[in-house]
């Protein structure tokens, strides 16, 4: 669905429709056009079959003076990778089952007024876009973005066995059924990786996440020192050495969350010791090769087995809008 013969300001919303609460979202939009004198927003749904890559396209080539995302993290990358290049700013109405770059922005989930208002405001921050090359099991390669996290291990077979309808309806508790089979089998994954072109390590861990931002669901904070716009990426390898060691993992990630909030959290939470379960590192790159191919997800959805990876950056590479203006 679209509207014809747009102004030179105008907005494209790529919406998921399984998500989005169409109408809501539409009468906040055309309150914004009216306020700012901008012309009829194009409208794109996106289809399945596709992950929204076609609407993307289609948004962007008709050179809308932003591309508003209606939808989850999976809806977003697609979004983003299509407009990478473009100059077009990007803003977000968060309507997915994690929502973990709007946690990380900021923003209000499920509520599209503020976002949608800063959307037509003009003020942007730039963002840093992962960029993940991957080798699958026949030695092809191919190229996709991340704006949040790149996992390996457990966190990409929970995006791979994960029910899309059961997402949509019991939210992240869809989750716990890949959860429990993985903690059951306890499979750890051999691995061989580098950070920034430097020496070659060897690991043994049960999942590796690589992140631009690190906040989770439920308050958890997974990578503290992660940020959106630091030009670096954030690798930590989970590598408990029992099935309880999940349990400490948790815990110490809730107790991350909470002490982030404030200075004194945050200065406490530097000088609490390590947990052996959780290995940090951070640099620009980070290239690795596994034993077996293992399952990758990007931003929650999975994108298929790969046998090595190289990941990095291009900082700043997305301008996100930000309220004010």
């Amino acid at each position: 669905m679209s509207s014809a013969g747009p102004s030179a300001d105008h907005a494209a919303i790529v919406y998921n429709p399984v998500t989005v609460p169409l109408d809501r979202v539409r009468g906040v939009v055309e309150e914004e056009e009216r306020r700012h004198g901008w012309g009829a927003s194009q409208w794109f749904a996106t289809a399945r079959e596709d992950s929204g890559r076609c609407a993307a396209a289609r948004a962007l080539a008709g050179a809308p003076s932003v591309v508003i995302v209606a939808g989850g993290d999976g809806t977003a990358r697609i979004v983003a990778e299509a407009a990478l290049g473009s100059g077009t700013p990007f803003a977000l109405l968060p309507f997915g089952t994690g929502n973990l770059l709007a946690r990380n922005l900021g923003l209000p989930l499920g509520e599209p007024t503020a976002p949608v208002a800063a959307a037509f405001s003009g003020a942007t921050r730039p963002v840093d876009v992962g960029v993940a090359e991957l080798e699958d099991e026949a030695g092809e390669w191919t190229t996709r973005m991340f704006l949040v996290m790149a996992g390996i291990g457990l966190d990409a077979e929970m995006a791979r066995t994960t029910s899309t309808l059961a997402k949509r309806i019991i939210g992240w508790l869809a989750y716990v059924p890949p959860i429990a089979r993985s903690l059951l089998a306890h499979r750890p994954l051999d691995l061989r990786y580098r950070i920034d072109g430097g020496r070659i390590r060897t690991a043994r861990a049960h999942t590796v996440i690589i992140g631009n931002c690190g906040t989770l669901t439920g308050g958890m904070l997974l990578l503290p020192e992660a940020a959106l716009d630091d030009g670096l990426l954030d690798v930590v390898m989970l590598r408990p050495a029992r099935r309880l060691g999940w349990a400490r993992i948790g815990a110490r990630l809730t107790a991350q969350g909470v002490a982030h909030r404030s200075r004194f959290g945050r200065s406490m939470l530097r000088l609490a010791p390590g947990l052996h379960a959780l290995v940090y590192a951070r640099g620009r790159t980070f290239e690795v090769r596994f034993g077996t191919p293992y399952g990758v997800q990007l931003d929650g959805d999975s994108v298929g087995l790969a046998r090595s990876a190289r990941i990095g950056l291009r900082p700043g590479a997305l301008r996100v809008c930000v309220a004010g203006g």
